[in-house]
C-alpha cells in the first residue's frame, strides 16, 4: 500500500491506495472520476503515515477492498499539511492530462 499527498486544485487531500504508483493508469481514471485531473503528489512513507492518523488509518485501511483500491485518508487539507513536513516526503511527481 502507498500513502501520497496530493494537491489539487479544491486544496491538500492524503490517499490510501493499493496503487505501487501515483501514475499509474488505472488509479489516474479513479482520481478523473472523483474530479482530481491535475495534482502534484508526494509519497510520505506508510508508516510516517500509519503513525501520524494512528487508529484512523487503521479504519481507513481495514476499509480498503480488492475492489476499492483508493479511499481518502485525509480531505482536510490544512491538517495534512501541519501533520508532515516537506522533507518527510518523496520527491514531488506533477500530473496535468
Amino acid at each position: 500500500m502507498k500513502v501520497f499527498m496530493l494537491y489539487t486544485g479544491s486544496g491538500p487531500l492524503v490517499i490510501l491506495t493499493s496503487h505501487v504508483n501515483i501514475e499509474d493508469p488505472a488509479l489516474l481514471e479513479k482520481l478523473s472520476a472523483k474530479g482530481i485531473e491535475k495534482f502534484i503528489a508526494f509519497e510520505i512513507p506508510y508508516e510516517l503515515a500509519e503513525r501520524r492518523y494512528g487508529g484512523h488509518f487503521a479504519v481507513v485501511k481495514n476499509d480498503l477492498g480488492e475492489s476499492d483500491d483508493l479511499r481518502v485518508l485525509d480531505y482536510n487539507g490544512e491538517r495534512a499539511i501541519k501533520l508532515f513536513r516537506f522533507d518527510e516526503m518523496g520527491k514531488e511527481t506533477r500530473h496535468e492530462p
